[in-house]
């Protein structure tokens, strides 16, 4: 199934128009035709089938045939809250399997030691919708501006909430082993130089509770795709 996202259908929506470049991928690459049904999502968990009636590469028009509600398979929520990568090309990634895996909310923290200041969330993004869109989900995970992380840190928290970080001299217990299942969970992981020392106190006066992701010394983005699978693996 090959699934398109527009974030503008709604449960009353009759037709929906491609704009050109869509228009064209589907007309021309894909080969559709006036009569072929087309997939599309609105991000927020609605799934609609649409019939092509005006089959342009131009400007491609479908009629609204149904839609279908589907609900979260998950039954927890995930906000993981990530340095940005020095090569951009990491964090893009990280972001892309982090999507296929499952994840539910993103965001992106500037902090002391990070060597990246500035983040396009506008090209972020688009690398969100283009996962969920091949991974077939019809939720799009939420992705909020970069924020210092010392912003990020001073407001309330009411979930589960975890830091990995590499100081050697503060007890780190394994994810798996004490994240409580079906729950919501907030998890800080650091940029290459790790949190600061100034960072890490904020965070454990706020409750965070310090982990360990392995023996192994892990890439930012592969220290945030682990968390994730860990709480996957958590409900599986």
């Amino acid at each position: 199934m090959q699934l398109f996202y527009n974030p503008d259908l709604k449960a009353t929506s009759k037709e929906i128009t491609f704009d050109k470049d869509e228009s064209r991928h589907i007309i021309r690459v894909l080969r559709k035709k006036e009569g072929d049904i087309l997939h599309i999502t609105n991000g927020y968990g609605l799934l609609f089938f649409a019939e092509i009636i005006i089959g342009n590469d131009k400007k491609c028009l479908a009629r609204i045939i149904k839609f279908e509600e589907k609900s979260r398979t998950r039954n927890y929520y995930l906000h993981v809250a990530i340095a940005p990568t020095k090569n951009n090309d990491r964090f893009e990634w990280f972001l892309e399997k982090a999507t296929e895996i499952g994840i539910d909310e993103i965001t992106p923290i500037i902090c002391e030691n990070s060597e990246r200041k500035i983040v396009k969330i506008d090209r972020l993004s688009r690398i969100v919708q283009s996962a969920m869109k091949q991974s077939l989900q019809c939720t799009l995970p939420k992705l909020n501006e970069a924020v210092k992380f010392s912003d990020f840190i001073s407001q309330d928290f009411s979930n589960e909430t975890f830091i990995a970080h590499c100081e050697e001299n503060i007890e780190k217990k394994f994810l798996k082993n004490i994240a409580t299942p079906n729950t919501s969970y907030t998890i800080l992981i650091g940029p290459e130089g790790d949190f600061s020392s100034n960072e890490i106190r904020q965070s454990l006066n706020k409750n965070f509770t310090p982990i360990s992701l392995g023996l192994n010394r892990l890439r930012t983005e592969t220290a945030g795709l682990n968390v994730v699978q860990s709480i996957d693996f958590l409900h599986q």
